[in-house]
């Protein structure tokens, strides 16, 4: 039997259940199906994340620097951390409609921070000018997903959870999306979806990568679907990568490193030293120690990302690396090097931000004392997951994925190159360069969750379907992604997974790459076989179409530019940014032999004098 539908929502996080949730209140006849992996509310980035304040980004009344053109400021931080290569007037799309997101999840009642007067508090986020970071604490993603939950079940939206999308479904004359093969995860039962519109929410593909901190159901499905339905993807290079916790998936951003703790490896050595250019003065060391805080994610023009090279050299020489928090490091109290002569912001940053008395050992003589003193629930929310820095037990680190800047290219109304396909959130590409603000991920979700749907929505209201998708269609196009002689999903992607971290992380060369893209091909080539979790095997297809994707793209891109960091072969010195050559993006799509690639021009800032357009639908 097929299962109809006005719009299909393909996801569960944020941007799917916004997206549904949108296209309903644009019109509550439609009838609006929203298909999930696992259980809706317990999977997904959205429903899990944490960090030790988690940030939402957005202009309101009561930011700095006020007026009526303060999301100007929003939209010039986001092109310029992007790197000049996403498209600037998707920059204002997310600024000029940050407020609006912001008030919605308000009246649903996300508890966002107050000042005593009752105005939201607001911090500074990575590069940003002005403070623009809202929160609820850790949990401000899963405090999102819940109110939108509630929300949902307010309308008579449709809901199949435990199901997999494992193909679009096109006509065949006009490339137009009509709807979806399914696969129930409980029963392995293929199912038919008919749809006048299709919207993709289905997150980043964290788990392409051995070491992320994404769920497990993070698979790039999305980029997969897109990419095999001939849509445009871009930006894919750029992937953030942070320094976690691999026991908890934390990243040790903001007050774990501005503690300055000791980076040890399992020889007890403190090897930070050695990566740093020689004659650097301690001081200067532990002073970019404490900027990682602010600068997580690894990234080529913050001088920190020295610090990830560094961790990943050691994991590369076979070496377990940890913050340890129970004794200063050998070199801060040096002579010379005491907390009294870091460098002046550091020591502002004690003293005057966070009240601390530098000659008070109980406040800061050990980084555990700083930690506490900074950010006591860290230490608590750490304690509670079996991790105690009262104790002296150490967290294990290591470079992890964390955010996907790229994927399927968009437009201003959330389209995609694909006739009645839209994209929002993390799968979609081309609002964020090589970087992006601070709290700008869940913001992305929420903006274009909205249009999304409501651009769905329009589409489907006009949409004709020259035939509707069969049983038979769709088992045929599920049958066409595996091979019956192939290799173990499983074999597939661990394979994937440590070919990816080990050549297509932190450190990157045209060597690596080379054969890294070569060894993709190969097991490509072999195929996956129909294993008895159908979902499974289709999942390791998706997750080595998106590592190609990646690969591809960054073997093209031979310069660093946020976190695509290229070396020459043998370097630990990043090959320099080239902004003559390469202020552009790389765009890749299907060809017949496989990935296709050019590199475009991106959408530019209008000049200053030009007023710019209203992009809220």
């Amino acid at each position: 039997m097929t299962i109809v539908c006005d719009v299909l929502v393909i996801g569960g996080g944020g941007a799917a259940l916004r997206a549904a949730i949108a296209a309903h209140e644009l019109d509550p006849q439609l009838d609006v199906l929203l298909v999930t992996k696992g259980i809706l509310g317990q999977g997904g980035v959205t429903a899990t994340a944490c960090s030790d304040r988690m940030a939402f980004h957005a202009t309101l009344d009561t930011t700095d620097p006020g007026g009526p053109d303060a999301w100007r400021y929003h939209a010039d931080d986001i092109y310029r951390i992007g790197g000049q290569v996403s498209d600037a007037d998707l920059a204002v799309v997310l600024a000029r409609n940050a407020g609006e997101a912001f008030a919605y999840l308000d009246r649903l009642g996300v508890p966002w921070a107050r000042r005593p007067d009752g105005t939201v508090d607001q911090f500074v986020t990575d590069g940003s000018a002005y403070a623009r970071a809202c929160y609820t604490g850790p949990y401000t993603a899963n405090h999102i997903e819940q109110a939108l939950l509630r929300r949902l079940a307010e309308l008579p939206i449709r809901v199949l959870d435990k199901t997999m999308v494992a193909e679009l479904l096109q006509d065949p004359s006009r490339g137009q999306v009509v709807g979806a093969a399914l696969v129930s995860q409980s029963t392995g039962q293929v199912e038919v979806v008919a749809a006048k519109a299709v919207i993709l929410a289905t997150g980043g593909a964290g788990q392409v990568f051995a070491v992320n901190v994404f769920p497990e159901d993070c698979t790039g499905d999305g980029y997969a679907l897109a990419y095999r339905a001939g849509a445009e993807l871009v930006n894919l290079e750029f992937i953030q990568i942070g320094l976690s916790s691999l026991a908890t998936k934390l990243a040790c951003s903001g007050s774990m490193m501005r503690a300055l703790p000791r980076l040890v490896n399992d020889q007890e050595e403190e090897f930070l030293f050695c990566y740093m250019p020689p004659g650097t003065a301690p001081a200067t060391m532990y002073g970019i120690l404490f900027a990682k805080g602010s600068s997580w994610p690894v990234s080529y023009r913050e001088p920190s990302h020295i610090i990830d090279i560094a961790v990943d050299a050691e994991r590369a020489r076979g070496r377990r690396v940890f913050l340890d928090y129970s004794r200063n490091p050998l070199m801060l109290f040096e002579p010379g090097a005491d907390l009294g002569t870091l460098a002046e912001q550091v020591r502002r940053f004690y003293t005057q931000t966070e009240k601390i008395d530098l000659n008070d050992p109980a406040q800061s003589g050990t980084p555990l004392a700083r930690l506490l003193a900074i950010n006591w629930p860290s230490v608590e929310w750490l304690a509670e997951r079996g991790i105690d820095l009262r104790r002296g037990d150490r967290v294990e680190i290591a470079p992890a994925i964390q955010h996907f800047q790229g994927g399927v290219k968009i437009r201003t109304q959330a389209e995609t190159t694909v006739p009645g396909l839209y994209a929002a959130g993390e799968v979609a590409g081309g609002q964020h360069g090589a970087n992006r603000p601070g709290g700008n991920a869940l913001l992305d979700g929420q903006v274009f969750g909205r249009i999304a749907g409501e651009s769905a929505a329009r589409y489907a209201k006009r949409a004709t379907i020259g035939g509707v998708p069969d049983q038979e269609q769709a088992e045929r196009a599920v049958r066409a992604l595996l091979v019956s002689d192939g290799l173990p999903a499983a074999e597939v992607r661990r394979a994937v997974q440590e070919a990816m971290t080990r050549a297509c992380g932190v450190y990157r060369t045209e060597e690596g790459l080379r054969r890294l893209n070569e060894k993709l091909g190969e097991l490509e080539s072999c195929g996956v076989r129909p294993d008895e979790d159908l979902a499974a095997a289709l999942e390791a297809v998706n997750i080595l179409t998106v590592a190609r994707l990646v690969a591809r793209a960054a073997y093209v891109r031979d310069e660093s530019r946020g976190p695509h960091l290229r070396f020459h072969q043998g370097s630990r010195v990043p090959i320099p940014r080239d902004d003559e050559r390469w202020n552009r993006y790389v765009v890749l799509w299907r060809g017949r032999e496989g990935p296709q690639w050019s590199i475009r021009e991106p959408v530019r800032p209008m000049p200053p004098d030009v007023a710019a357009p209203s992009c809220i639908l």
